[in-house]
């Protein structure tokens, strides 16, 4: 009796962990597995410092377009005050349509450096991009006629 209460015993004891044990190449393989997931993991992290910096770098060229354009806007703010061609002239929005006396559209009214004011150039040799007070106008200079209008461009 005391015989099978002893083998009774060793085989509750040798059991589980017979039950536990893995194969040889099942632990290799976790191992393996574990040391894929630390690369993937590594990868992933140079990923992501990869990424900053592009969002750092496209920060700072958004940045220097901002400048860009400021200083492009302090150009043109910064020209001379308006002078009317006429005494006693005072503002007075233009629409288009509206036809303008010729002393407005004379040559010292014309802008002739389209880029630095971002404007297209005129179709053709009869129109002309001339300032009024602190509008661009196009105008069609054989009939006075305002074919565009560009509100504020000057202030």
């Amino acid at each position: 009796m005391k015989k099978l209460i002893l083998l009774a015993a060793v085989a509750a004891i040798a059991l589980p962990g017979a039950a536990q044990a893995q194969r040889y190449d099942t632990t290799r393989h976790d191992r393996a597995q574990v040391r894929q997931d630390r690369r993937t993991v590594r990868a992933n992290r140079q990923t992501v410092r990869s990424d900053r910096q592009v969002a750092r770098a496209n920060q700072r060229v958004a940045r220097t377009d901002r400048r860009v354009a400021r200083a492009d806007r302090n150009v043109v703010r910064t020209h001379t005050a308006y002078v009317a061609p006429v005494r006693n002239w005072s503002y007075r929005p233009v629409t288009v349509g509206y036809r303008l006396q010729p002393a407005f559209y004379g040559s010292n009214y014309y802008i002739s450096d389209y880029g630095a004011y971002h404007l297209q150039a005129p179709r053709n040799r009869f129109l002309r991009w001339i300032r009024y007070g602190n509008d661009l106008l196009l105008v069609n200079i054989r009939t006075g006629r305002v074919l565009q209008v560009i509100h504020y461009r000057f202030w």
